[in-house]
């Protein structure tokens, strides 16, 4: 018999066909049907206009989500309120659930935890083990251990099945891994084709447009041979003309379009302003719109899905972070930012989610769309930022959004986290044409458990990835990315100076920048104006970038473009200067190509950092890879005048003479491999990426040494790089299993919370008081937590269980018609079930009366009744292993005897942390 419908209330209706759930392993309702199901206990009338901590008012609430919890909150709380003295809302009609076979419903699609099968009366795995979990709302933390036991538990139950039907199923099963990084990663492919395909004519059309076909890029109007790129307008301060052949024809700029409209005199100085300003007005459209996408259709709070919490997602902001509640709730957690999804690269968010926490709605289709649209028009507005980072966001969206097709990823998102690694992988791979780099870049950089299998399936995915994008030749040229380069000579001893030159440069540089774009963001971005109009601050920075760029060569051209021309080898013989980077007589031409560079090189510098951090989707990756070649060309370039003045020095002997001895671009590879480091503090996935964009291991030597000598400089001056700085900065509960603290005299008395809110199961809870005391839960702030189940036992508490608040939300919502029934909680003994697997509750699912759903009001089926647990003279690093490499939710502290003594969350542990490195400091 499905839950009565209140007529009087529309909320109280299910929407779009929503189902009611029947049952704790029932899918999602709507997520107002379970807050007015809440609010509506014990309060037979009722009016719409109620608000409280379970369903505040829309234009007031709090956007608390993901904030860590201070010591403070987790201590402060408020009284209850009395609902019977509030305007409630309009009963449900009374329903008798005692009897009823609501438990025994199947599962929809969107139920995190499978049922019993009608074919076998053995329950669920995760179910025998620690308790049903119903779903996981966003700015949660996952449970590592339940869906590892899940995962365990169906493995055992395909592995049953000896006849051929279960080996085909049992092969099948390991297949569809397989299938699904395949998929991701040719559609990852596509995407990342398309969007470099639109990029290149996106970023052409601010100069010009193409006489033959207005939609192609410049690069394929005009096709030359040996991936000869077309020259820009030189600088005055340049003494040498470029090869006459590298014009285009067929290309027709906009001062040539408007030419007729310019009077005779002065019109050259016209039509250089024409140009100027299409290019900047075009520039600024692009980034205009970019934002526009990212803001409106990516900020945080449009994101609610069935699977949030009725309660905890009623903390969210509406749009204007700067609004507060009028009276805050004592120990509410602080209000933080609007988070905008496809804004910025996306990789510390990644990180963040394949450390078990959860955002719903940022790797969803949505996001997708709008980060690869917003990427194209970003990056061809010509802003300081590359795309290459948020190919990784790109490609985990479409690994999240892949696997939800199959139910063994869908509902497991410890295993979905796998492919989310695999997906991360050809991310990197369609960035850089680096496949075996992007599976380094994984493991060292974003993934948080990454083991074998992930890394095999990683490597196929970023395979599939690199292949398919190579058959769409996005650049026309058989090359995976632009600057994909090849050197036909050695590097010499004496050089190993330089290369150790370009890694102090580029740790140094690597943690200057850190540190300054971190306190532009916060003080600046952050603290001032600028918070409330993020559109202004894109227009001034696309302004000033469309400024300075436009009259540098260098700094007008693309990044990846740009980044190709400094990597470049100049061959003798060749018509291709490479934009007149090639110095054929260092006397006459060194100077005045330094002198390019290096303003180059500042405008990049300085743009970054007031760049990376705006609106809209931004890669950090070219820009500094641009940086560190413009110093390496320069080095480079110095040394070959001193060889091309001083031949006969011992220092270059072993070039015997040969003027062409000293290779320019190797030097730039070499600085912007250490500048990159700096930054993001990678090495070792580094050093790969960089052998595979020059197709040898012949200057492994160089790039090893320039990359761990910049890490290492960063790091002291330094200790966090960019993404960990941006995790930092936006809030995000990262618990970062590489770093080592120093303990001290600090035990876990310290860091346990004695004062969380417990359910005895020697006192009578009803409905009614579970859910008033949900509410003091939600009102102090500890939404990622749950309620201790104790029991007397002499002179202390013994802990029977544990019920997370999304889990008693669930059940409550159910109930909610008898609010004064009482509820109750067991635990069950191993003498009561047998199974390869000790059952929490298998005795539920044994004949007779304890079949699953002979007493609703028995919430015991949502107990974790084996949870991690820890002595109160315990050492604080055990609990840190705890988290880190067993991924517990919560720690449960005890005495010598076993008693109860409280909780340690993983939120709390990670203000815990915060706090302690914030001393160490």
């Amino acid at each position: 018999m499905p839950l009565g419908k209140s007529p009087s209330n529309s909320a109280l209706h299910p929407e779009n066909g929503d189902e009611l759930p029947t049952g704790p392993l029932s899918g999602p309702s709507s997520i107002e049907w379970r807050r007015q199901r809440l609010l509506q206990i014990g309060n037979p009338s009722a009016e719409a206009t109620e608000t409280s901590s379970l369903r505040p008012n829309l234009e007031t609430r709090a956007a608390s989500y993901g904030t860590l919890p201070s010591d403070a909150h987790r201590r402060g709380g408020k009284q209850k309120p009395n609902f019977r003295a509030r305007h409630g809302l309009v009963c449900l009609p009374p329903r008798s659930l005692r009897g009823s076979s609501y438990f025994a419903a199947q599962r929809p699609i969107s139920a995190y935890d499978k049922p019993v099968g009608q074919e076998t009366l053995e329950p669920e795995g995760a179910v025998k083990t620690n308790g049903i979990r119903v779903w996981y709302s966003s700015f949660t933390s996952i449970d590592w251990l339940h869906d590892a036991i899940k995962d365990s538990a169906r493995q055992a139950r395909l592995r049953r099945h000896r006849s051929k039907r279960g080996r085909m199923r049992r092969q099948l099963d390991r297949s569809i891994g397989w299938l699904t990084v395949t998929i991701i990663g040719f559609l990852t492919a596509v995407i990342a084709f398309l969007i470099v395909r639109s990029e290149q004519w996106l970023f052409d059309i601010k100069e010009g447009y193409c006489t033959s076909s207005v939609w192609k890029a410049k690069r394929f109007c005009c096709p030359v041979q040996d991936d000869t790129l077309f020259a820009t307008r030189t600088p005055a301060f340049v003494t040498f003309a470029l090869n006459p052949e590298e014009s285009c024809p067929a290309w027709r700029t906009w001062g040539e379009v408007f030419a007729p409209m310019t009077s005779s005199e002065g019109g050259l100085f016209k039509q250089e302003a024409i140009e100027y300003a299409m290019y900047t007005v075009i520039a600024i459209s692009l980034a205009i719109l970019s934002a526009l996408l990212t803001i409106h259709l990516t900020a945080s709070t449009s994101f609610v899905t069935r699977k949030d919490s009725g309660v905890l997602s009623s903390t969210f902001a509406t749009g204007n972070d700067g609004q507060k509640l009028p009276n805050p709730p004592a120990g509410s957690t602080a209000q933080r930012k609007v988070l905008y999804y496809a804004a910025g690269s996306g990789i510390p968010e990644i990180k963040t989610i394949l450390s078990g926490f959860v955002i719903h709605g940022y790797l969803g289709g949505r996001t997708l769309f709008t980060k690869a649209v917003g990427l194209a028009l970003s990056v061809a507005s010509g802003l300081s930022l590359g795309k290459e980072g948020p190919f990784v966001h790109i490609a985990s969206c479409v690994g999240n959004i892949v696997s939800r097709f199959f139910s063994k990823y869908e509902t497991n998102e410890g295993k979905r986290r796998g492919i989310l690694s695999a997906a991360c992988a050809a991310g990197v791979a369609v960035a850089f044409g680096a496949p075996i780099g992007g599976v380094l870049f994984s493991l060292e950089e974003v993934s948080y458990f990454f083991p074998a299998k992930v890394m095999w399936r990683s490597f196929f995915c970023a395979m599939v990835a690199a292949m398919t994008l190579r058959f769409l030749d996005p650049f026309g040229s058989g090359k995976l990315v632009l600057f994909q380069v090849t050197y036909d000579k050695d590097w010499h001893a004496y050089e190993l100076l330089p290369f150790l030159f370009l890694g102090v440069f580029g740790g140094v540089y690597g943690a200057w920048f850190s540190k300054l774009n971190y306190r532009w963001s916060r003080h600046v971005r952050n603290g001032t104006w600028l918070k409330r109009y993020p559109v202004v601050e894109v227009i001034l920075v696309t302004l000033v970038t469309a400024m300075f760029s436009f009259l540098n060569p260098y700094t007008r051209m693309g990044g990846t473009e740009l980044v190709y021309n400094l990597f470049a080898e100049c061959r003798a013989g060749s018509s291709n200067t490479h934009s007149g980077l090639c110095v054929l007589d260092p006397p006459t031409q060194a100077i005045p190509v330094i002198r390019s560079i290096f303003v180059a090189l500042l405008v990049k510098g300085a743009l970054t950092i007031v760049t990376f951090g705006i609106k809209v989707p931004a890669g950090i990756f070219i820009p500094t890879l641009g940086v560190g070649a413009c110093a390496g060309r320069i080095l480079g370039v110095l040394i070959q005048w001193a060889q091309y003045s001083y031949p006969e020095s011992a220092a270059f002997a072993v070039c015997k003479g040969d003027l062409n001895c000293v290779i320019p671009g190797l030097y730039a590879m070499v600085g912007a491999a250490a500048t990159l480091s700096g930054v993001t503090r990678t090495t070792v996935s580094l050093a790969v990426i960089m052998f595979e964009l020059t197709d040898t291991l012949t200057y492994a030597v160089p790039v090893m040494l320039s990359v761990l000598v910049a890490k290492t400089i960063a790091d002291a001056l330094e200790p966090k790089g960019i993404y960990d700085l941006v995790i930092e900065l936006s809030q995000l509960p990262y618990l970062d299993a590489k770093h080592d603290y120093v303990w001290g005299s600090l035990q876990i008395n310290d860091v346990t919370d004695r004062d969380v809110d417990v359910i005895r199961v020697d006192r009578e809870n009803t409905v009614k008081s579970l859910r008033d005391q949900l509410q003091d839960l939600v009102e102090s702030g500890n939404s990622d937590s749950g309620f201790p189940i104790l029991r007397p036992d002499g002179d202390g508490m013994r802990m029977i269980g544990y019920i997370g608040a999304n889990e008693l939300e669930h059940a409550l919502s159910i109930v909610a018609d008898d609010p004064d029934q009482v509820i109750t909680f067991h635990s069950t003994t191993p003498q009561h079930h047998g199974g390869m697997m000790a059952s929490s509750i298998s005795s539920l699912a044994e004949t007779g009366s304890n079949i699953i759903g002979s007493d609703p009001y028995d919430f015991s089926c949502y107990m974790d009744q084996a949870p991690l647990t820890v002595q109160d003279n315990s050492p604080l690093e055990l609990v840190q292993q705890l988290f880190t490499k067993l991924g517990a939710r919560y720690v449960v502290v005890t005495d010598a005897d076993g008693h109860y003594q409280g909780v340690i969350d993983k939120k709390t542990w990670l203000a815990f942390l915060d706090e302690l490195e914030h001393k160490s400091d």
